[in-house]
């Protein structure tokens, strides 16, 4: 196969809890992930014995980016003169709690291992793609799921029945900053929602967010993915939505989302994939 194009899925935490830290620096979680029709494009086209990456968002560095890491140990895999161009036009907000970049390493290590034939097996690649990210493994799978572990362990659930407005303040949150300032955080976090556990770091952080959160918490049940930035709402109705629309800042970006069965990625037919 000489070229693939792929939708590549961002994903919301229903809820995500801290359950603890672990001697090896990492956490135990405790979420419940759901795909929705939020995506980035990808396309990879075979080329000699080069990987490129070029991305409409110029401030991703080709060769630090995970979608470069990710077809790099694909190539260590194959073991033959093999290349391919990657061009990602990015729609998925950077840093903003929806897995965007690993989503488009689930994408990459699916779609390579189609084109250059592979025959990579389901958990061979979502063993590859945890090495890479905690969220990886979950868009390799491509279904919704709840997951315990680091993120990895995964139990299929279904899908949400409800609409969501995903609202993505312009805030580019490093996940690693956000762990650490948990980790060290003081006072109790129980005046906050207990949906999800980095919802006192992200207010206190962030004063437009602090202030957001205290004029519209109790009307609507505004939820936090991920580390952050992109919070969301759910909905049922057009005139729910509309009201949720009036409360968004004109500065900040937000996408009417609908929650997906499955990845588009589970349409590749390579290998159980």
């Amino acid at each position: 196969m000489e070229n693939l194009i792929i939708k590549s899925p961002a994903k919301i935490n229903l809820f995500l809890k801290v359950v603890k830290k672990l001697p090896n620096g990492y956490h135990e979680l405790d979420t419940a992930f759901q795909l929705i029709d939020v995506f980035d494009t990808i396309e990879f086209q075979n080329s000699s014995n080069k990987i490129s990456v070029f991305c409409s968002d110029t401030s991703i560095d080709e060769e630090e980016n995970i979608i470069f890491k990710a077809a790099s140990i694909l190539k260590k895999v194959s073991d033959r003169n093999v290349g391919v161009d990657i061009k990602i036009t990015k729609n998925i907000p950077i840093g903003a709690g929806l897995g965007g970049g690993s989503s488009n390493a689930a994408s990459t290590i699916c779609a390579l291992n189609k084109m250059w034939d592979l025959r990579l097996s389901l958990n061979e690649m979502m063993l590859i793609g945890l090495d890479l990210g905690a969220d990886v493994p979950l868009f390799i799978k491509g279904e919704n799921a709840y997951a315990g572990g680091v993120g990895e362990k995964l139990v299929e659930k279904k899908p949400i029945d409800e609409k969501l407005i995903i609202i993505s303040p312009d805030i580019l949150n490093s996940t690693e900053e956000m762990f650490n300032l948990y980790d060290i955080q003081e006072g109790p976090t129980e005046l906050f929602s207990q949906q999800n556990s980095f919802w006192k770091v992200f207010v206190e952080k962030n004063e437009e967010i602090k202030e957001f959160y205290e004029q519209y918490a109790k009307k609507f049940e505004i939820c936090l993915s991920g580390t952050g930035s992109s919070m969301f709402i759910k909905y049922n109705n057009n005139s729910e939505k509309q009201k949720i629309l009036k409360i968004i800042p004109s500065n900040w970006r937000f996408f009417l989302a609908k929650p997906l069965q499955y990845s588009p990625l589970k349409s590749l037919d390579s290998n159980g994939v």
